[in-house]
């Protein structure tokens, strides 16, 4: 099975699929497919790169991944050692081309525009969840109408976008392998000094045409999307734990000194990292 693009096991009388991943971790590898992603976890947390952007997941989320939408989730074995998800996967073509363009489905059409960039729910989690638990157990008129009513919960919930950059085309495999790579490596060596040099060879090209391949694939420079990600694990740690130093955990995310990690943390959160951690535990 290559990993990009990537294909939804699909029963041939089934245009809903349902899958459960339950294990150490979930599946890590950068992958696309054409299936609109909606996934309830139960267990486990760690990074979810969706397009061109770091974010962070944890129980009780509800996830939203777009048609074709690079994403990866990294689970933290460091701090749980189960991960339980929960998903549904569907097209937007699958009940035919038209209908979700009926009037009496208009009021879904705010998640399709949001599943674009990709979307984490903020608000009806407890109901949404309710209609993905069990959903397996239940008669396809059942499915379709627990599906219609997840779309309108997400279409009214609060959100947050996951994504800044909507992608309008398939990897190739060879594309796919190339910026999986890049992205495996840089979320394994994070805390590394990572040289263009050193990813630009893990991508089999010169820096230059690394750096321009990069900026194209993903709409941001390499070094942002590496302070990005380090910064996400940052985060995690300002949350998670008490004993360590904002100084320890700059050193620990890759940072050289802690005025550069204060600056970036800035740039990248809004807020200072001593403010964010005051705020979390408020």
């Amino acid at each position: 099975m290559k990993a990009l693009p990537f294909k939804i096991p699909k029963h041939e009388t089934s245009n809903i699929i349902l899958q459960e991943d339950h294990d150490a971790i979930f599946y890590d590898r950068l992958h696309q497919h054409e299936e609109i992603q909606i996934s309830l976890i139960l267990e486990g947390e760690g990074t979810l790169i969706v397009g061109d952007t770091v974010n962070y997941y944890t129980r009780g989320d509800i996830v939203i991944i777009g048609s074709n939408i690079p994403h990866v989730f990294k689970s933290d074995r460091g701090i749980h050692q189960d991960s339980h998800m929960m998903s549904l996967f569907f097209t937007r073509g699958a009940f035919g081309n038209r209908f979700f363009e009926m009037e009496e489905l208009k009021e879904v059409a705010a998640f399709f525009k949001r599943s674009e960039y990709g979307f984490k729910v903020n608000s009806h989690r407890k109901t949404i969840a309710r209609f993905i638990m069990g959903i397996d157990k239940r008669s396809k008129l059942d499915i379709l109408i627990n599906l219609l009513q997840i779309l309108k919960l997400c279409a009214r919930a609060s959100y947050t976008s996951l994504s800044s950059y909507v992608y309008d085309k398939k990897f190739s495999v060879n594309e796919g392998e190339r910026i999986r790579n890049v992205f495996e490596y840089t979320m394994n060596h994070f805390e590394e000094d990572i040289s263009l040099e050193t990813i630009a060879f893990v991508a089999n090209m010169t820096k230059n045409a690394f750096c321009k391949y990069f900026k194209k694939r993903t709409n941001k420079t390499y070094i942002e999307f590496l302070t990005e990600l380090r910064i996400e694990k940052a985060c995690q740690l300002l949350t998670k734990t008490k004993d360590l130093q904002i100084s320890e955990i700059a050193e620990t995310c890759g940072f050289n000194n802690i005025s550069n990690f204060n600056r970036q943390f800035k740039k990248v959160k809004q807020h200072a990292p001593s403010h964010y951690k005051s705020q979390f535990l408020q």
